[in-house]
């Protein structure tokens, strides 16, 4: 309707994003030896929708920014998504392709670079589509709103609900099929609760401003609240988002970035050498502890380096998880995947930052955040992300048993060549320095086996569930070299990942 057979597209949660995906493409493209515009189509609810219902808040409202691209150049969109992580989730594709197919969303032409096309109108359609979005009508020309809020509205007629079977309801409600899209602030303010460590029991969502929380569970940081929690739709997504506004923040942009694939004190050496020769970086990013070889850095030191040479330092705790660690005071930003264990039924993505409220860069990140912060976290995400994260402290504590007792297990087999878990790396003296009273280990581990026909034998005899992530409700295994690494082998085998 709006590319031609040559072009492509990609769908992003807004119009910001959609100018930095043209900005990243244009680039990239120039260095390719080519020069090309793209353009953006901004798909909104319908003027007459909006109206009708007196919703006009965009956060409220389903909005797709689309850009279009030739197909040929697929692989730098390809790179955009997968390293900003700032994609749209499959539910807001599910209810925004319904929308735009009956007609509630439709072109908005306001923007300079907007695409047009043939305006699209509201018409007396039925709205069909998933379960949970046939609430939705549009009767005698009357047009109701599609936002997240309405169109996933739960409240069930009262002739519907004498016939429901209470079986059913529980399973709708249980698994997050029927939600109350009204809800959605509350469930952000709730996740973003929990994560600043203060809300440690099952709350009703309708309360959960009146909540007053722990605050010997609040990260043990002066001054620090959930004010300085921030959602993101991905992990991937808050750790880029990071970077942009530590960008804006220290108001420069780098040449590029140095990796340390071990982050041992040789690399440490290494980067306080070229610190002292006057070379400047803007921030170091570390995970606590690393994924897949769960080596820890010496944070403590990295602080150090950072207040001398004048660099953030940004900790992604999604492995060590802070039941089980407390890294905040020694890092600027703390960033986690929430897709992993802290939801751990995965069904849901999500991300996080938090901002060290006595870090030395913390005034100055706390007003970019003012200004550039946009919440893209789709409402139907955070209602599925709060329920699953309500059990998270239970989950933690036997995700640490298991995981120790399988690495004993391993650890006494004559085929394993060598486990890696906090609990017995060389640098398990980091891990400790920073784990909480209670706290594990984790629930990650790696192995190596000591040929490669050993390996695939172990392998293709395990009764796991098998692929990618981690921080499951359930045990699950992949080859992780394989799969993260398929066309570096040579490289990442500097790493001791061969048989992993």
């Amino acid at each position: 309707m709006y590319a031609t057979q040559d072009e492509w597209a990609t769908l992003l949660p807004s119009s910001a994003v959609a100018l930095r995906f043209v900005s990243f493409f244009e680039t990239q493209s120039r260095s390719l030896g080519t020069n090309m515009e793209l353009n953006i189509l901004n798909l909104v609810p319908c003027a007459a929708s909006r109206k009708e219902t007196g919703q006009t808040t965009a956060s409220e409202n389903p909005l797709i920014s689309v850009v279009f691209y030739p197909k040929e150049y697929s692989a730098i969109a390809k790179s955009f998504w997968q390293h900003s992580g700032e994609g749209i989730s499959t539910r807001r594709a599910e209810l925004c392709h319904q929308a735009f197919i009956d007609d509630f969303l439709i072109p908005s032409f306001n923007d300079e670079r907007g695409r047009n096309g043939p305006g699209l109108t509201a018409t007396n359609l039925s709205f069909k589509g998933p379960r949970r979005y046939r609430k939705g009508s549009i009767a005698n020309g009357t047009v109701r709103e599609v936002t997240s809020e309405s169109v996933l509205d739960t409240s069930v007629p009262k002739e519907s609900s004498r016939n429901m079977d209470e079986c059913a309801q529980f399973v709708e409600e249980r698994y997050g099929r029927n939600l109350d899209f009204s809800l959605a602030p509350n469930a952000k303010l709730a996740i973003r609760k929990r994560i600043a460590g203060g809300l440690t029991t099952d709350i009703n969502l309708e309360q959960t401003a009146e909540v007053t929380l722990s605050s010997a569970n609040m990260r043990r940081v002066p001054g620090f609240s959930e004010d300085d929690v921030y959602l993101y739709p991905s992990g991937m997504s808050s750790i880029f988002n990071t970077h942009r506004i530590m960008m804006a923040c220290k108001e420069k942009w780098g040449p590029g970035c140095q990796f340390y694939g071990n982050g041992s004190a040789e690399d440490l050496d290494d980067l306080e050498k070229r610190c002292a020769r006057g070379e400047r970086f803007l921030a170091l990013f570390c995970e606590f502890p690393g994924n897949p070889l769960l080596k820890c850095p010496d944070l403590r030191r990295i602080r150090a380096l950072a207040d001398r040479f004048d660099f953030a330092v940004v900790v992604d705790e999604t492995i060590g998880n802070f039941l089980n660690i407390h890294v905040l005071p020694h890092a600027d930003v703390i960033v986690s995947s929430l897709t992993k264990v802290f939801s751990g039924d995965s069904n849901v993505m999500g991300g996080s930052s938090i901002l060290n409220p006595s870090g030395r860069f913390y005034k100055h990140l706390k007003e970019i955040m003012g200004l550039e912060y946009e919440d893209n976290y789709w409402a139907e995400d955070a209602l599925f992300m709060e329920r699953n994260s309500r059990d998270f402290i239970a989950r933690i504590a036997r995700m640490n048993r298991n995981a120790e007792a399988i690495c004993d297990c391993l650890k006494a087999s004559r085929y394993v060549k060598d486990v890696y878990y906090p609990k017995y790396s060389s640098t398990r003296s980091f891990y400790d320095q920073y784990r909480t009273p209670a706290g594990g280990y984790g629930g990650l581990l790696s192995v190596t086996f000591r040929t490669r026909l050993e390996a695939i034998a172990f392998y293709d005899a395990l009764e796991t569930a098998k692929g990618p992530s981690l921080g499951t409700n359930f045990t699950l295994s992949c080859p992780y070299t394989l799969l993260a690494h398929y066309t570096e082998l040579s490289w990442v085998s500097r790493w001791l990942l061969k048989y992993l």
